[in-house]
């Protein structure tokens, strides 16, 4: 192995595993059109159990970075602003002669005014996480062909033409430049596709016709619901009536997108050949969360069913990381750790995740019994009623909201989680040893598990984090001393 590899880490945002191709899908959905992720899956150690611990855009990247939980990083819902963290990955990475770059969506710089395009640009500084080497990243925008970003000054870059395309250009342009410096570099590129909106017109033609006239049927969890945990409006008139009757399009142009997100990670992977650093390069391809489609009667994300938690997470290093499945739960805070630990890097003391590099080499040691979830609330509203945490294993799912009520899913033997095992007795053992385990952890994270409005009147003021579970924001960052 080299002795400090390149990183080059790229994500999708609202990517469910089951829409990869490699993954086999469900079996009643047109195939997936995405033969360089299935060919990166080919060649990478396949971490078939990785889960999105907060499968909500902010919260996962925050724990992404910090390789904490989300009651540690105190993000909880979207649209608020990420506390500095000296032990964030970027900054390991730049301590140690790494040229960094970010390129793409980054969500993690709020303001009090979450329609303010204040929150868009990310001055240099702490709130950037140790990418400061390179920079052109916005802070959330998925209209794809209505796109920007910023640098390093608060004049906004405008992109013409698909915006997945641009930022694809950017990360080229960047590998072209580090291949030919003595300095190791780490290169993440964060993607909108395929997060909504699902409509023609934000999706390229190119790929679009591949499933304009694909039929996808509803699966055998689909249910009728709402989605007032996400609009107050959003309630079982409005799923009949409006998400209802879209919900084959909005599955044709996720597919697309899906598609077409394939496209530039195939551009990246050439491009790594092109520049002769494949051998010395970690390549990693993830999402942040999935999309529930109408399964168990929700839409979007932020719950634990597979639907949303379950993504890809592709790590190819030649000659080190053995290609192959891997069943051993992956959590988003064991990221940070397990890149850090393969690069032969210091894990900071403070992050709270597994480091996982031994099983990404095929190598036996220590692997978390499960990977331990949390749902803190709503997207971005302030809002009560959708708090729960859970826990998944290789084989099941135990979860339980805030209400008590709890479930307990065999995931292989029922792939759709139609059938609660709470109250079976067969599977008492199973039961047990779950929810022993999401107890000890929250004892152990110091998670309170209480209602949204909790965290808010505790945790933020204006929408910054002034502190968690585990930490408090220095006096200097506090909104009132800015």
């Amino acid at each position: 192995m080299p002795e400090k590899p390149n990183l080059i880490f790229t994500f999708a945002d609202q990517l469910r595993l089951q829409s990869c191709g490699y993954s086999d899908g469900y079996a009643d959905d047109p195939e997936p059109y995405t033969p360089n992720i299935d060919r990166l899956a080919d060649e990478s150690a396949d971490f078939r159990n990785a889960v999105s611990g907060s499968p909500i855009c902010a919260p996962y990247r925050s724990s992404l970075f910090t390789g904490k939980y989300a009651s540690s990083t105190g993000m909880v819902i979207n649209e608020l602003r990420t506390m500095p963290d000296p032990d964030a990955i970027g900054h390991v990475l730049s301590e140690h002669g790494y040229r960094t770059a970010y390129i793409g969506k980054w969500h993690m710089y709020g303001t009090e005014n979450i329609d303010d395009d204040a929150q868009e640009f990310v001055p240099p500084g702490p709130y950037r996480l140790g990418f400061d080497d390179e920079w052109k990243a916005y802070n959330m925008n998925h209209d794809y062909y209505d796109g920007y970003y910023y640098e390093d000054e608060p004049n906004q870059q405008e992109v013409d033409g698909y915006l997945p395309h641009t930022m694809t250009d950017h990360a080229i342009e960047f590998l072209e430049r580090a291949s030919n410096d003595d300095r190791p570099f780490a290169l993440f590129v964060s993607y909108g596709p395929p997060h909504d909106p699902w409509t023609w017109d934000n999706c390229p033609e190119t790929f679009a016709h591949l499933f304009r006239d694909e039929e996808f049927p509803d699966p055998p969890n689909f249910a009728d619901g709402h989605a007032r945990y996400w609009h107050p409006e959003w309630d079982e008139e409005w799923y009949r009536t409006e998400w209802k009757p879209d919900r084959l399009r909005r599955r044709q142009v996720y597919a697309a997108q899906t598609a077409s997100l394939d496209w530039q990670i195939g551009r990246l992977l050439n491009t790594v050949d092109d520049q002769g650093v494949r051998d010395e390069t970690a390549f990693v391809f993830t999402s942040d969360h999935g999309e529930m489609f109408g399964s168990h009667g929700r839409i979007a994300k932020n719950v634990f069913y597979e639907e949303a938690v379950r993504v890809p997470f592709l790590l190819r290093l030649p000659d080190v990381v053995d290609p192959g499945v891997r069943t051993a739960p992956l959590n988003t805070p064991d990221i940070a750790p397990t890149l850090l630990g393969l690069f032969g890097l210091p894990v900071p003391e403070l992050m709270e995740g597994t480091d996982l590099s031994h099983v990404a080499q095929g190598e036996d040691g220590p692997a978390p019994e499960a990977a331990f979830m949390q749902g803190m609330g709503h997207t971005y509203q302030w809002k009560d009623g959708n708090e729960w945490r859970a826990a998944r294993d290789e084989r099941y799912t135990y979860a339980r909201w805030l209400d008590g009520q709890e479930l307990l899913f065999d995931n292989v033997n029922d792939t759709y989680q139609l059938a609660n095992l709470v109250d079976d007795p067969d599977h008492r053992d199973v039961y047990e040893r779950l929810s022993s385990f999401v107890d000890e952890r929250m004892t152990e994270l110091n998670d309170p598990f209480e209602r949204t409005t909790w965290y808010r009147d505790r945790w933020e003021t204006d929408r910054v984090i002034v502190r968690s579970a585990t930490r408090e924001l220095p006096e200097k960052y506090r909104p009132d001393t800015e």
